[in-house]
């Protein structure tokens, strides 16, 4: 992950590299300064060096301070950098996932994890790699530096820096597994956060509120001993280093009041042995929160791996060039189940004609809108195929395929941004000439005149601001300026009022002039142009023929329907 987020950012790193060990060289000449003037005082020297060695201290401190800066400023901007592009990769990928995996995992999940755990990546990336080395060089720095003073000051420091890094690790195993159950939770809350916050008239219209409430409570009651157990984990890794530095500080002393008391080192280089101590704090701090950081984000990293590792079961095919005209359909053998031990569909086999429209009729759960859904390839089926003029959907691209096949719905999702962007869905290559055109042809003029701001003008997600009607209108829009050569109308007129109902219909003639068309419908007058019907009941066929020849025989059930008025009668 390291390698492929920070690769991009090669001149950044090794400027940040540079600046890490030109401050590292500072802070370990700053203790040979003070040494000097220490030693210098006592032996009465002049002034003039004195004020020389202080002005060195100063400004090699400032220096250091000002490098500092710099490089803080360069791991943040790589690190949000790299963060950025995960972010964006991860958001991507859960895009391209099939159905299957939107409908197995609710929104506030994917958004804790597209956001949340990428936002734990953040320290990891801007210099958990970089930091990390350059804190172990500048222990090595001062280890190496002590040696030179004396083999007995050296080892202790040595051996004090190996039992502080086996200790901050040894206590860090017992709280790491907490973090990954805390991010665990974290998801499973924001998840169940995100779908109530989204369903919220559904649950106040239904008098659920208490019932949310109490599991938001029951939630919150089982995340805090987790989130408890975490942070006593990193409150035992800092009590834990604090008596270290103690026993550290304790080693020096020891050491240099024996060597001082021998007349071995002066007593600038005691000063120097402490200041030295004092220093290798700082790294062993850092490195202990660095794997403070690491043990976050190794829950937020290898759930995000497993996010990216997560394949859509529906693959691109390798794609075949298709005609430009209306396209036949034929649908062979095709049994489908959400679930593995269900059908919703079971030998579903017919054919429809290039330039014909098929009527699907059927109740609620007949499977209706899992046979649309199978024409656009949000799943594939278990058994059979489908095939556009003889090529099965799956050889094609999905590109290929949804440009060829328009789906409107009676659920229609309108975004946050202008009219424009609604319309074409961010198309910038569609002309406002075109979308105007399309408006017009829909009935919706006297709407877009109202419009304070026409094209421009702002709408609210969820589709504040509009109407149920006109919110089907756009998603009818969306399809015009698309030109499908196969539509799909899954109950595309079930909100609309009669009279715009009758513009629209207008419009569908338009519209299906030269395309194939499937219109699911539980209104029996929105089947009226249709050339062919099909009855589902149970996932199963129980009619399929010419429109007029199943009107016209009495023993149908599509004659009985149309007789009493009804989609569905009772066998």
């Amino acid at each position: 992950m390291l390698q492929n987020y920070l690769k991009p950012q090669r001149k950044s790193i090794v400027w940040l590299v540079v600046l890490l060990l030109a401050g590292i060289a500072m802070q370990l000449i700053n203790p040979q300064i003070i040494r000097y003037f220490l030693d210098s005082a006592k032996t009465g020297e002049e002034t003039r060096s004195l004020w020389i060695a202080a002005g060195l201290f100063i400004g090699v401190t400032l220096l250091q301070q000002i490098i500092t800066i710099i490089a803080t400023y360069i791991s943040e901007n790589v690190g949000w950098i790299a963060t950025n592009k995960l972010r964006g990769d991860v958001a991507e990928h859960c895009m391209k996932l099939d159905m299957s995996f939107h409908k197995s995992h609710t929104a506030g999940s994917i958004i804790e994890r597209v956001d949340g755990d990428i936002n734990n990546l953040a320290n990891f990336f801007a210099n958990f790699a970089v930091s990390l080395l350059s804190n172990m060089v500048l222990m090595f720095g001062i280890i190496v530096l002590l040696f030179f003073e004396g083999w007995l000051i050296g080892t202790g420091m040595l051996l004090f820096t190996i039992f502080a890094i086996w200790m901050i690790q040894y206590i860090r195993k017992f709280s790491a597994p907490y973090w990954v159950k805390m991010r665990q939770m974290s998801t499973k809350f924001y998840g169940f956060l995100g779908e109530h916050l989204e369903g919220t008239e559904d649950t106040r219209a239904n008098g659920a509120t208490n019932y949310v409430m109490h599991r938001f409570y029951i939630l919150m009651r089982e995340w805090f001993p987790i989130r408890m157990r975490a942070f006593l984990g990193f409150a035992t890794m800092w009590n834990t280093t604090l008596i270290v530095f103690a026993i550290g500080n304790g080693v020096a002393f020891a050491i240099s009041a024996i060597l001082w008391k021998n007349g071995t080192i002066t007593l600038g280089t005691v000063y120097m042995i402490f200041y030295y101590t004092e220093l290798m704090v700082k790294p062993i701090e850092k490195i202990r929160t660095q794997m403070e950081d690491l043990q976050k984000a190794d829950a937020s990293i290898t759930r995000v791996r497993e996010l990216l590792q997560t394949e859509s079961r529906i693959k691109d095919g390798p794609g075949i060039v298709l005609s430009d005209g209306a396209l036949s359909v034929r649908v062979d053998g095709v049994s489908f189940g959400y679930e593995e031990n269900g059908d919703t569909l079971e030998e579903i086999s017919f054919h429809l004609e290039r330039g014909k429209a098929l009527g699907l009729l059927g109740a609620t759960g007949s499977g209706k809108t899992t046979l649309a859904h199978l024409l656009l390839r949000f799943y594939d089926p278990q058994n059979g195929g489908v095939y556009l003029d003889g090529v099965d959907i799956r050889q094609l691209t999905l590109h290929q395929l949804r440009s060829k096949v328009g789906l409107v719905t009676q659920n229609i999702e309108i975004f946050q941004g202008s009219v424009r962007d609604n319309v074409t869905m961010y198309d910038a290559e569609v002309s406002d000439e075109r979308i105007v055109a399309v408006i017009e042809q829909l009935g919706l003029l006297h709407w877009f005149h109202s419009l304070p701001l026409g094209l421009d003008t702002q709408l609210e997600s969820g589709g504040g601001g509009l109407s149920a009607g006109e919110a089907q209108l756009l998603s009818f829009a969306r399809v015009f300026l698309m030109n499908p050569v196969l539509v799909i109308l899954d109950e595309a007129s079930s909100r609309l009022d009669p009279a715009t109902e009758h513009h629209i219909e207008q419009a569908i003639s338009r519209m299906l002039q030269g395309r194939t068309c499937i219109i699911i419908a539980h209104r029996l007058t929105t089947i009226a142009r249709v050339d062919k019907v099909l009855v589902l009941d149970q996932g199963r066929i129980i009619e399929f023929g010419n429109r007029g020849e199943l009107a016209l025989d009495t023993s149908s059930r599509f004659n009985r329907m149309l007789n009493v008025g009804m989609e569905e009668i009772s066998q």
